[in-house]
C-alpha cells in the first residue's frame, strides 16, 4: 500500500494516522517482523524502521542504545531488506526507512535505492540529507517509486519551508522540538505555535506527520487537534521493548496495548 493511500484513508476516517517507529534488528532480526505485526495490530498505520547507525546524530539515548543492540547482533543492511519485504507482504502496510545517508553511499545510491524497490519499502527519511543537496538522491527514488521524506523544525522559516514542501513526497515530517528523539512529559506553547504555523503554510500540499518526544495519548490527541495528519512515536516503544528484553511475549503484549491507547487519540 503507498503512503498516500494510506493518509487519504486516514482523512476518510476523519484521523490522523499514528506512524510507529522500531529500530531494526532490536532486539533480533528475528524478532522484528513480530514487533511490528504487534504495532500494526493495535492501530499504527506506517512503520518507520530505523536502520542502525553508529553515529546517529538525531537520536537522543533510548533509540541509540537500540542501534547498539542491533549493531552488536551482527545486523547488516541487506538483512534489514530482507525483514522489511516479508513485512511489506505480511501485514500490507506501508514501511518507510529511517537511514542516515552514509548507509545509502556505502552501499552504493543505486544499489540501496533499487533493493529498496524489492523490498517494497515506501519512503525514505534520512535526517542528513537537505533538499538542497539531494535533488539527484530524489530524482533516483522517484524512479523507484520510492518517497523521499524531508525533516522542517520549529525553527525553519517560510522561505526554507516551501522549498521542503516543494522537495518533499509521501508526508512532511515536522519536528515538534529542538534536540534529539526521547519521550517529553510536556510540549511548550512554542512547539504548538509552531505546528500550527507549519500546517497553515503547508495548507494540504503534502500531509503533514509530527514527530519527537511524543510519548502519551493525550499528545497524540493534542497534535491531532492542531490539525496534522500523521502522528510518529518511537522512543516511547523502543522503552517498552528495552524494558522486556527478556520477555518477548510481553514485550509483543505491551506493545500492543500501548499501540492501540495512542490510535485512540488520533480521532478528530
Amino acid at each position: 500500500m503507498k503512503i498516500s493511500e494510506k493518509f487519504r484513508e486516514g482523512k476518510e476516517q476523519k484521523r490522523s494516522l499514528l506512524i510507529g517507529f522500531i529500530t531494526a534488528g532490536d532486539p533480533s532480526i528475528e524478532l522484528t517482523p513480530k514487533l511490528a505485526k504487534a504495532l500494526v495490530d493495535g492501530g499504527v498505520d506506517i512503520i518507520e524502521l530505523g536502520i542502525p547507525f553508529s553515529d546517529p546524530i538525531a537520536d537522543g539515548p533510548t533509540i541509540q542504545s537500540s542501534s547498539m543492540r542491533s549493531l552488536s547482533n551482527g545486523t547488516t543492511t541487506k538483512d534489514i531488506l530482507n525483514i522489511s519485504k516479508k513485512i511489506v507482504e505480511e501485514l500490507d502496510v506501508p514501511v518507510v526507512f529511517l537511514t542516515y545517508y552514509n548507509t545509502i553511499m556505502k552501499m552504493g545510491i543505486e544499489e540501496f535505492l533499487q533493493d529498496a524497490e524489492r523490498a517494497g519499502i515506501s519512503g525514505i527519511v534520512c535526517p542528513d540529507l537537505p533538499p538542497e543537496e539531494g535533488e539527484e538522491y530524489v530524482k533516483l527514488a522517484k524512479a523507484k517509486s520510492i518517497n523521499t521524506i524531508f525533516l522542517a523544525s520549529p525553527a525553519t522559516n517560510d522561505m526554507r519551508l516551501d522549498n521542503i514542501i516543494d522537495s518533499t513526497s509521501g508526508f512532511l515530517y515536522m519536528v515538534s522540538l529542538f534536540g534529539v528523539t526521547g519521550t517529553r512529559d510536556l510540549f511548550t506553547e512554542y512547539s504548538s505555535q509552531a505546528t500550527k504555523r507549519i500546517v497553515e503554510r503547508v495548507s494540504g500540499r503534502v500531509p503533514v506527520a509530527v514527530g519527537f518526544g511524543i510519548s502519551k495519548p493525550e499528545h497524540v490527541g493534542n497534535f491531532t487537534k492542531l490539525g496534522v495528519d500523521g502522528v510518529i512515536v518511537g522512543s516511547a516503544f523502543i522503552k517498552i521493548i528495552e524494558d522486556n528484553l527478556d520477555n518477548s511475549d510481553l514485550m509483543l503484549e505491551k506493545l500492543n496495548k500501548f499501540a492501540k491507547e495512542l490510535s485512540q487519540a488520533t480521532r478528530n
